[in-house]
């Protein structure tokens, strides 16, 4: 809804204007399966006062690889129970591979209220040989900032 000229505007109004960040980072480590995980701490909750918010993700994943592996790993986007369009994806060659990818979303939160924005891991396949692929907590990260409309 536009501002219109000599509307008076709320203070709920103005303090919806202003984008609003949240982040946090990994707490621990997740050994990858191939089913998503979510990445112990990497996870938001917040509330928003009107629908329609808007929201831009940036998740960094850090992939381990603890020996040659021929899958890849995946960095997931969980909005309020539902996976986000994309992911990042990452694979290794030998033991000492290890590295970041990131991965960006945006979209709306449709309804007022609290939202949970949290990160996910997987891998493609199931470990050959034993073989793990891990998703270091400390250097995993999510960062979300929510733009509301007036």
């Amino acid at each position: 809804m536009p501002i219109l000229a000599g509307q008076i505007i709320t203070a709920g109004q103005l303090n919806r204007l202003q984008p609003v960040v949240y982040s946090a980072t990994g707490s621990s480590n997740l050994v990858l399966t191939t089913t998503d995980t979510d990445v112990p701490g990497a996870s938001v909750t917040l509330t928003t006062g009107t629908a329609n918010a808007i929201y831009v993700a940036h998740g960094v994943f850090c992939f381990d690889a603890g020996g040659a592996v021929t899958d890849f790993g995946s960095g997931i986007l969980n909005v309020d129970g539902a996976q986000a369009s994309g992911n990042a994806r990452w694979s290794g060659e030998v033991g000492t591979d290890f590295g970041t990818d990131t991965q960006l979303w945006t979209g709306t939160l449709p309804a007022a209220g609290s939202h949970t924005l949290k990160l996910q891991g997987s891998r493609s396949a199931a470990p050959a040989g034993g073989i793990q692929i891990t998703m270091l907590g400390a250097f995993t990260k999510i960062l979300v900032t929510i733009y509301e409309v007036v």
